[in-house]
């Protein structure tokens, strides 16, 4: 059996929070997809969450942006299962995982 390789981490505590997904997303591309795509829902809501507000580029050029390519590919084509995925969000959710305890 070969080796998982660790996808490109996320900002802590969003790489704990995210690394809890990963026998979810089978391939290295899927789980660094899933890492930009909660970075890019947790910046600022300055605009709507398109593409490329999620990748944090210019509407519409920055669609070309080679930040914005990989998060769209994870979004259209990643064969990830989002019930799996919110199922397991609604589980970390319940038991306060993520939340701030501060």
């Amino acid at each position: 059996m070969t080796t998982r390789l660790p996808a490109t981490a996320a900002p802590l505590p969003l790489e704990e929070y995210a690394a809890r997904f990963d026998d979810l997303l089978a391939q290295r591309s899927r789980r660094e997809g899933f890492r930009r795509y909660l970075e890019g829902l947790l910046l600022p809501a300055e605009r709507h969450k398109t593409a490329t507000a999620l990748a944090n580029t210019e509407p519409t050029v920055g669609a070309q942006h080679p930040r914005a390519q990989p998060l769209q590919r994870f979004l259209r084509e990643s064969a990830w299962e989002p019930i799996a995925l919110n199922a397991r969000r609604l589980v970390l959710l319940r038991a306060g995982v993520g939340a701030d305890r501060g």
